[in-house]
Parts: structure tokens; sequence; C-alpha cells
């Protein structure tokens, strides 16, 4: 059979009859499984390795690893059967359950989606494989199906923002996520059981040979069609996500056609090949009368480095710098990582004339503003005659976000919860608050940028770029005040408004502080202490004893006096603890405090759960940067210490 394209993109979709076991892998180790094995990191926000064939984190070869099919095709068989548990039991179907498959634009993603379908077919799944997929689409699509009781579950094939030698996996059911931490870690035991049986091997391989070719040209054939389904389901789901509940749907998109007519505006995108090329952007954004421009918008064609941070910011800065010369319209810009659900900003700022980017917890923190203000304008979010409110509102944030969410949600009178660093434990504690009777629209890894909406599960700039959109759109109609009107008057910052008021304002008015960014030089580091929780041990001793020597220097030049300590495993999160290894392989926090007891500054460390990195990170109020960076390269001097210290 020929090989099957897709009509749209015209890249090619599979092959069912080009088998992935060629002779060049018949001399497959033992020792070589073993040795990709322990390259993998293996977490709830997904499994990451690198795929490509000869180990090069940064090849762009399409050819994976005799030794990572083994892999993938032990982690599909044991999700097949992790499902059918949970499948059975409670629809008691007698056939085997859907599972969405779906993947990003990396080039190793084609290899691995044929290996993982045909251990799915084997196994007696049924797949509906939608192609190259945005991570928010394909949960979309998942949500949409799962409703109807057409699909169990997803596999989505995806190293995130990782580089492009890279790839990985998602695992997920149909609520619109990845899957639970608990459920995540329940996998991860079971695919480990399996990489301990002695002829994992032959079997990873019997797997894959079995399934019916017959079957897999079916699957592929269908392929456009599952695009188009999950196209038109995350299309939906969106403006159900940006309007929210669903009396307030058509007065929310009124307000913002109604202020796009008053005030055009034009987004651009540099969308380095990512999976949101095959994705809404385009027609979403032009539904609403925005002008849309994009670049580096052919499938596959990554061009620049994949996280969307720092230096990957700069080319799309340079555009919108030339896009608003001839159209000043056009004042906002948004790059995604690969699979299109995380995406930061460049704006264009009138204050300095100039197109710049905007730091993730800067974007974070403009999220939070619209989608509280949203709450408040939609009467979710109510108010007595002393500016209490009525109603249970939290937002849900990782570890590392700044102490900046914390003002802004001090500004609306809602609560704020962290959870550890990673996206399952954020949504696992947004969920947990829902049930517990709050209301949690807005949540997010502010250390990462972008945010999650609800009742989106997962990161998403479209969801990002059309809050500043609100923002910037529904304003004041006549006693009904608009977004930026709302904040600046609960901020106390009611002076800051005017009716004319620019993006430049709208950040102007926001707290203000300095981060360390994620991706920084000096926010990474190289551990050599396996145990972390030992690793937080001894940097206790290091901090006590350097917390003598510098608290009155603390004091003199930062107004430093005090300080607590908290850790962050899953959503539980710790506070004032006494023996920081209890953080173990999460999060540990120590935030600062000033003479009136107000927290002003912390300090932060992890390991990564998705990337070989330790990371560590300072965040200071106020625009002071020379604080931020001595305590940050503290930070990394006691961090350091730590890590070489003798038992």
């Amino acid at each position: 059979m020929a090989v099957i394209q897709h009509p749209d993109s015209g890249l090619i979709i599979g092959d069912p009859q080009q088998l992935p076991f060629p002779e060049d892998d018949q001399g497959l180790s033992e020792t070589m499984v073993d040795t990709a094995l322990e390259a993998m990191i293996l977490s709830p926000s997904g499994w990451r390795g690198i795929f490509a064939r000869g180990g090069d984190g940064e090849c762009a070869t399409e050819t994976i690893s005799a030794a990572h099919k083994i892999i993938l095709a032990a982690g599909a068989a044991v999700f097949a059967r992790y499902i059918k548990k949970q499948y059975y039991p409670k629809i008691g179907n007698t056939s085997g359950p859907v599972l969405i498959v779906g993947m990003d634009t990396r080039p190793t993603g084609r290899a691995i989606v044929d290996l993982l379908i045909r251990v799915l077919v084997a196994q007696g799944c049924g797949v509906r494989f939608a192609f190259i997929t945005a991570a928010p689409e394909i949960m979309a699509y998942a949500r949409a199906c799962g409703r109807k009781g057409e699909a169990a579950g997803f596999v989505y094939i995806s190293a995130s923002h990782n580089p492009i030698g890279h790839n990985g996996l998602k695992f997920g059911l149909t609520d619109g996520g990845v899957l639970p931490a608990a459920a995540a870690n329940t996998l991860i035991e079971d695919f480990r059981t399996f990489m301990a049986y002695p002829d994992r091997i032959s079997r990873a391989k019997a797997l894959v040979l079995q399934a019916d070719q017959e079957t897999m040209t079916q699957i592929y054939t269908a392929a456009s069609r599952i695009k188009a389904e999950a196209y038109a389901a995350y299309l939906s789901f969106t403006r159900e996500v940006v309007c929210g509940q669903a009396e307030a749907r058509g007065s929310i998109w009124e307000a913002m056609a109604q202020g796009l007519q008053a005030a055009p505006l034009g987004i651009a995108a540099d969308l380095n090949g990512s999976a949101r090329t095959l994705s809404i952007d385009r027609g979403f954004l032009t539904s609403l009368g925005i002008a849309y421009y994009s670049f580096n918008d052919k499938p596959g064609l990554i061009v620049h480095r994949i996280v969307p941070e720092g230096t990957s910011l700069e080319p799309c800065r340079q555009f919108l710098e030339t896009l608003h010369q001839q159209d000043p319209s056009v004042l906002v810009a948004y790059v995604p990582d690969c699979d299109g659900d995380r995406g930061n900003l460049v704006i264009w700022d009138a204050g300095i004339n100039h197109a710049r980017c905007l730091d993730a917890q800067e974007v974070f923190a403009l999220a939070c503003v619209a989608e509280l203000a949203h709450l408040v304008w939609t009467g979710e979010l109510r108010y007595d005659a002393q500016g209490k409110a009525l109603d249970k509102v939290a937002v849900a944030v990782n570890d590392p976000t700044s102490l900046r969410i914390d003002r802004i949600a001090r500004a609306f009178d809602v609560s704020l919860f962290r959870a550890e660093v990673g996206e399952a434990h954020v949504v696992g504690l947004a969920r947990q608050l829902r049930d517990q009777g709050y209301t949690v629209r807005i949540l997010g890894e502010g250390s990462a940028g972008g945010n999650i909406t609800h009742p989106s599960a997962v990161r998403d700039p479209i969801n990002t770029v059309m809050a500043i959109i609100k923002l910037l759109t529904v304003r004041n109609q006549g006693e009904k005040q608009g977004f930026f009107k709302l904040w600046c008057d609960r901020s106390g910052q009611a002076g800051m408004y005017r009716a004319d008021f620019s993006l430049s304002d709208i950040i102007a008015s926001l707290p203000r502080f300095v981060s360390t960014g994620s991706y920084t030089p000096e926010a990474l580091l190289q551990v050599k202490t396996w145990d972390h929780g030992l690793l937080k041990t001894r940097y206790q001793r290091v901090f006590l004893r350097e917390w003598e020597t510098q608290k009155e220097q603390l004091k003199t030049r930062y107004g430093i006096t005090g300080w607590d300590a908290a850790c962050y495993n899953g959503i539980e999160e710790k506070r004032g603890i006494t023996r920081f290894g209890e953080a173990l392989r999460g999060g540990l926090k120590i935030t600062f405090t000033n003479p009136e007891g107000q927290q002003i500054a912390s300090i932060w460390m992890r390991g990564s759960g998705t990337e070989p990195v330790f990371r560590v990170m300072a965040d200071v109020e106020g625009s002071d940067t020379s604080m931020e960076q001595d305590l940050i390269q503290w930070q990394r001097r006691m961090v350091i210490e730590a890590d070489q210290a003798l038992d």
C-alpha cells in the first residue's frame, strides 16, 4: 500500500506496511535498553527522553533508537491495560476501548506514533488518530468524545518545550487533562514492572508485530477526518473557555466585538513549525474581527529553540516591531512551544515606543487580572458594602509563581493556593478546591508563563492571548465597568484609569516584582546528589549558618528581618517546616518578611521532573534587579555547597 498523506499539509501520515524493527535493530542488547531507560524522565506531566537515534538532544533525525522502541511498546501496552481496567467496569463494554492518538511536529513523532498505534491495536484498542494536533486540541477532542461515550482516553506524543531530539508521551482520560498524579504514578509503576521482565525485548517486539495491517490502514486513512473532528471540537470548546458560564457567553463575546469595532486589534504569531500551525489560531481570532499575522507557520519548520523564553522570543519581537510600523493596531504577539500548550508574549509598549518581550511571570499576572475581573464582570464574584468577597473564589498556582499573584489575589479578596511544579499537580489542586466549594477559573504555572482557564485543564496560548484581548476590549458600558476599570478600583489604583488606556497602562498597573526566569543561566544547576531530600537537609545547615552571618546585611540593604520555609509535594503545601528534607524531590521555598511581617521576597529550589536540571529562583518585590541578583547568587552558592557536602 502507498504512503498515506494528510491532504491539507501534504505531510506523510504513515505507511502501514513498513515494519518498525528493520534489520539494523537486530543487534539490540539488554544494556542498550537499560541505558535508554535510565535516561528517561517519568513524571505525571509526561514521559520524556532523547528519542533521536544516536542520543543527540539537538538532532533533527526522524529515526528513533531501537532501545526506545522497546520503551515505547511497553508504555503503550501498560496504558492500554490501565484503560481496560478503568473502562470495562464502568461501561460494561465487550469491545475494546477507543483511544485518541495525536502528535506534535517533532521529527521523531511519526516513527513513535506508528509504533504506539500498532501496540494499541494489538492490545485490542480502537484508535482515532488525529495526526498533528496541539495538546489543548487533543484534550478538548478527548473531552468531547468522552461526553458522547466515543473514547476512553488519549495518548499524545510530545516533549513539550524540550529540544528537538527529545520526545515523549502524555497520557490522559477524557476529563480534558493529563492523568492525575496518583494515576500517573500507578502507570509508571506498571511500566517499570514490564521493563523488569527478563523477556521484555521479545515481549515488546511481539506486541508491535501483532497489529493487523488492514486495521492500521483504516486508522491512517481516517486521520484527516479525525483531525477535522478534533479541530471542530477545539474551536467550540475554546469559545466556551474564553467566555465562561453559559449565560455570560453571548454578552462577553458581544462586548469584545464592540470593543474591537471601536479600536481594531491585530495579533501576530511566530509558530516555529509547532502543532499550532495546523490548529485553530487563525480561524478563531479572525472570527472576532482580529487581524492575524503569522510566520514560521509551516508544520515541522522548527527554526529556533523550542522553549518560548528569552532569545526564542526575539524573532517575534522583531516581527511585531515591523508589523506595528505598518499597522499600528498590531499590539500583541505570541510564541508557542512545539505542542502548543504554552506560549509567552511580545507586546508593543507605547511607553518606550518599541516591541518588548514579557517575562513569563508578567504574562501570568496579566491573565490572572483578566480572569478575576471576568468573574466580577459576570457576577460570579460579588462584594459586600465593605468590599469583602461574598463568593468563595480561589487561584491555584505552582510553588515558584511570583508573590505578585498573592498581591493580585488579595486585591480581589480571593484565596490563593500553591502546589508543586507540574501541570498535573496544579490541575489536581484546582479540582480539589472545586470539590471544597471554590470557584477556580484561573490557575497555572506562573514561572513558566501562560495560564489554564477553566473548564480547560491545560495551558493554552489562545486563552492567554484572549485574556489580554478581554482586558483591552471589554470596556465601560454605561454603569457596567470594564475589566481594567474593575482592576484599578479593586487594587486601589483608581487614579491610573483613563478611558483611552493602552496595554502599557495595564502592565504598569501590575504589582512590581523581579523574578529569575526559569530558563536563564542563573536558574539552572547540575547537582550530583541523587537524594534531593538529603540535599535539602544539607542545605538547611548551610542556610541556617548563612542566615546568622547575613541577616544584618539583609536587614540593612533590603529590609529583610525574618523568614519562613515551606515544602510542596504534589498538591500538598506545608508551611512553617522545621526540617527542609521534608520537601524530598518536591519544591522548597523560603519566603522573607519585613518588620511588618509582609512577604517581600523568596528563594526556591526543585529538581525538574521533565528535564535533567536542578532549578533555583529568586523573587523580590519592587524593581531592584540587584536584590534579585544578590538573592539568586546566594541561593546558588548555598545549593552548590550542600551538593558538595560530605556526611
